[in-house]
């Protein structure tokens, strides 16, 4: 499901104890289902990662939600960042894939989440969501058929 979300939101541990969140685009999701993000290597959030590795991604895509907790890595693999490369990352990185600050980073997931409200689930819930509220009740709907846990440890 990851693979159909273009950008999301990475949280990290920030030094000050606080959580520090930012979108990112999605590089890639490869077959081992780690999560690849480009980025600088100067970004806070590499130096966050490389202090507590521990992140939660968020995405969003339309009516379809997911989280993935994790632990993230730094990676400055220059075979992989020229697999990976966009064109589009110029704006950034003007010296292209041989931008010395150019990395990745690498979110091998633990456990996640999902929620897909699209299509006939989606209508299905917002006809749930009208008939609660002509009716004045509270919406309690059973959720299973659009929201499910996975455990991703191996």
């Amino acid at each position: 499901m990851i693979r159909g979300f273009r950008t999301a939101l990475l949280v990290t541990h920030a030094a000050d104890g606080g959580l520090s969140a930012r979108p990112l685009a999605v590089a890639d999701v490869p077959a081992d289902g780690e999560i690849l993000f480009a980025t600088s290597s100067a970004s806070p959030k590499v130096a966050e990662i490389e202090a507590d590795p521990r992140v939660l991604v968020t995405f969003q895509n339309g009516a379809q939600f997911a989280c993935v907790a994790g632990t993230a890595r730094v990676s400055r693999d220059r075979a992989r960042l020229q697999e990976l490369w966009s064109e589009s990352w110029r704006i950034w990185y003007p010296a292209g894939v041989d931008d010395p600050g150019l990395c990745l980073l690498a979110v091998q997931p633990s456990a996640g989440e999902y929620w897909d409200h699209a299509g006939i689930k989606g209508l299905k819930y917002l006809w749930q969501g009208a008939t609660a509220y002509i009716r004045g009740d509270r919406l309690t709907t059973d959720a299973a058929h659009a929201h499910a846990k996975v455990d991703l440890k191996s």
